[in-house]
């Protein structure tokens, strides 16, 4: 399978590149170590995104190798795609079935590119902002996992929308592989995300977050109970809002675990180790009442 992108995502990208200022990388000649466990579509996403910090500086100089570069990455992505549309019809050309057309899926991800792009660069001063431990903004994209996984996803997510959630899950899963972090491809997440640290974290299909949102490890945005179709005890029910609802400027401290499809309001700080299964009103703290006490006794 093999598919020509010809669009313009490139031009808007380019231009894009032109516009960015200190402290985000402006220096196009940054060289750092590749790393080569890497998926190639994750590995040129990241380039066309970040490029000075992953060694892209002949992407921001040269319109002509972001082209090929575009190109490169949309033939990646179309061929992740149509072999799913193509299982699914039974047919042997996925362009012309009724599941979808592989093309459209990818130039509305092209499309959007520069968007999110835009996007991505308000998550990284979200987690400059958000962690006292942060030096550079070149140090947060290249290590930090929650933008890692943020990345994936939000590109994820396009494609999830646009048609291809069976590629869109393969890409996230990726990205939990290499962060920690498991975000569904199907979560709508608003601007200014930071996940801090955020082994261990889980966000489901049906989440919704909003802007300056914060959660650290261990927090899961998950599903209380399941619903079992009617007619198969076997089989759970599939495509029912499930989780949570989580307002704008919202902290989720440490390892706790928001259930169901429940509703946190605005300006909401969640202690650690908290277990939430009922509606929050906006400005609210929630936090474990009583702590455990420690007892102590001599070992000699």
């Amino acid at each position: 399978m093999s598919y020509t992108y010809t669009g313009d995502a490139h031009r808007a990208l380019f231009g894009s590149y032109q516009e960015d200022t200190d402290p985000f990388p402006t220096d196009t000649s940054l060289v750092f170590p590749r790393r080569d466990h890497m998926r190639d579509d994750v590995h040129l996403l990241k380039r066309l995104i970040f490029p000075r910090a992953w060694n892209g500086g002949d992407l921001v100089e040269d319109e002509s190798t972001l082209e090929d570069t575009v190109a490169e990455f949309a033939s990646l992505c179309y061929r992740g795609i149509a072999p799913y549309l193509q299982e699914m019809s039974g047919e042997k050309d996925a362009e012309t079935d009724g599941a979808g057309d592989p093309a459209k899926m990818v130039e509305t991800l092209l499309d959007r590119l520069p968007d999110l792009r835009a996007t991505l660069k308000k998550d990284v001063e979200a987690a400059y902002k958000g962690d006292p431990a942060a030096r550079s903004y070149v140090e947060i994209i290249r290590s930090y996992p929650g933008v890692q996984a943020i990345i994936v996803q939000r590109v994820a997510h396009v494609l999830y929308e646009a048609g291809a959630p069976e590629y869109a899950r393969e890409l996230t899963e990726y990205a939990k592989m290499e962060s920690g972090i498991d975000i569904h491809p199907g979560a709508e997440i608003g601007d200014y995300f930071f996940i801090d640290h955020g082994t261990g974290v889980v966000i489901g299909e049906t989440v919704t977050i909003g802007d300056w949102a914060r959660i650290y490890q261990d927090v899961t945005l998950g599903a209380l109970h399941f619903e079992e179709e009617e007619n198969d005890q076997h089989m759970l029910k599939k495509g029912y809002k499930r989780h949570p609802d989580i307002g704008d400027s919202v902290v989720i401290g440490a390892g706790t675990k928001v259930l169901g499809a429940v509703s946190i309001g605005d300006h909401v700080s969640i202690g650690a180790n908290s277990w939430v299964t009922e509606d929050i009103p906006d400005h609210t703290s929630v936090f474990i009442s009583e702590h455990p006490t420690h007892e102590r006794k001599s070992n000699d």
